[in-house]
């Protein structure tokens, strides 16, 4: 199988930027070696495979407990501390028991509807937040936008876990808000420092892992005291004989008899799913709908057609947005917050495009590049959501798939993108390029 030396591999990652530009190094390789080729990284050989039907073979034999990828120095840290497994690196059994469980509250439509009403309560906040932020500028502007996205992300599924508020939208964030928020953006860059390490190399240079566990001992701590207080709150009305309604998500889990250790690692786990996601998503959109009046305007119709009047929309209205939800595809298939998705198939060797993958082989799918690939998309890099409103494209299934597919798929897809469609759905302003780093926001 083709593709870069050891050597070279890690000088386009480390001396390149290839860390920051994983995307752009999709399409080299494909362009270089073709639909497949192996690289190695560190101690990790992978194999990256750029083509939606050799994705679709992967993916169509992954087994009953795929792995998405290792996330060794994740499982290392647990193991050192005694933390239980979540839905990211749970394995086997206990990820199905797990993944079934919230897949009746996360996966499911109708189950899903049942939180707009907390998330736009989030939504409103954000609008509030942003509101401020303009007032407090003496331009009017709102700088780094993104940073209040990610906020407004990551509050919106701790609503969703907690039924509660951490106060990522505050006028004033908590520092102990503010102290998590951090710890997950230097873990996850911790992570791809520690994954590459070999273990004796820990010894000799111990400041990213000490690094990355401090911020998972603080992220645990954080999420275990939104856990135990809640879970006081239920066993106190239990005591005075009140009936219990929660909808959070960390109810649903102590009640289905999930040992409470696992109920901290699934929560911790989960406060890190799509955050991101909300955070890109957002940001890109407001961009493409600034370059493309003629979208803001006949999405603004199709909101305005659906609402009737009413100021706030509900999870059920969306069905009657097609356009608002081609926006979000069109989105993600050009800005996917994840470029790639992967694989490990423990059990078995398997086949792909005529190549024999060892059981245990970490597989990198390339959907970025599948998803800019002009065989696939008339025009890929341009901006047309009207290009999912037909069938007349004729795109792989598999060509664009940011929240991947099968078992392993983003268990939070749907929270996420109601999330979505609801801050949009309640944009009241018009938004224009006025730069080439600046979108100017009229009411």
């Amino acid at each position: 199988m083709p593709g870069p030396s050891a050597a070279g591999f890690i000088w386009d990652l480390l001396f390149r930027r290839g860390l920051s530009r994983l995307h752009q190094l999709q399409l080299e390789g494909r362009r270089r070696y073709g639909p497949m080729w192996k690289a190695s990284f560190g101690p990790i050989l992978t194999v990256h495979v750029a083509e939606p039907e050799l994705i679709e073979q992967v993916l169509r034999q992954e087994g009953q407990h795929p792995m998405r990828s290792d996330l060794s120095s994740w499982k290392d840290y647990r193991k050192l501390r005694g933390e239980g497994y979540g839905l990211l690196t749970a394995e086997g059994e206990e990820w199905q028991s797990v993944r079934s469980l919230l897949g009746k509250h996360m996966l499911r439509p109708k189950a899903v509807e049942a939180y707009d009403g907390t998330l736009n309560a989030v939504v409103t906040d954000l609008i509030h937040k942003l509101k401020l932020r303009s007032q407090q500028s003496s331009s009017g502007l709102v700088t780094d936008i993104s940073a209040e996205f990610y906020r407004f992300g990551l509050e919106g599924i701790s609503s969703v876990l907690f039924e509660s508020r951490i106060g990522c939208l505050d006028p004033v964030v908590p520092v102990e808000t503010e102290r998590f928020i951090q710890s997950i953006n230097t873990m996850f860059v911790m992570t791809l420092l520690t994954m590459a390490m070999p273990q004796w190399l820990h010894r000799l240079l111990p400041k990213p892992w000490d690094t990355f566990c401090r911020c998972w001992d603080y992220m645990f701590q954080f999420a275990k005291g939104h856990i135990d207080q809640r879970l006081e709150e239920e066993r106190q009305k239990m005591a005075r004989g009140e009936r219990l309604e929660g909808r959070y998500l960390t109810y649903f889990l102590s009640q289905a008899g999930v040992p409470l250790k696992s109920v901290y690692s699934n929560v911790t786990e989960l406060l890190l799913a799509g955050v991101d996601t909300i955070s890109s998503t957002l940001s890109w959109s407001l961009y493409e709908l600034s370059r493309h009046p003629e979208v803001q305007t006949a999405l603004r119709d199709e909101v305005r057609r659906v609402m009737k009047g009413r100021s706030v929309p509900e999870a059920r209205d969306v069905a009657a947005m097609p356009l608002m939800k081609a926006v979000i595809k069109e989105i993600l298939r050009l800005y996917p917050v994840i470029p790639a998705n992967a694989r490990v198939i423990t059990d078995r060797d398997i086949t792909v495009g005529g190549y024999i993958i060892p059981k245990n082989t970490l597989i990198t799918l390339c959907h970025y590049a599948t998803s800019r690939d002009p065989r696939q998309f008339c025009d890929p890099d341009a901006f047309v959501p009207q290009r999912w409103l037909s069938r007349s494209e004729g795109s792989h299934p598999f060509a664009s798939v940011p929240f991947g597919v099968g078992k392993r798929s983003c268990v939070g897809r749907r929270i996420a993108e109601l999330e979505l469609y609801l801050a949009l759905s309640r944009s009241r302003t018009t938004v224009r390029s006025c730069s080439h780093t600046t979108l100017c926001i009229y009411s």
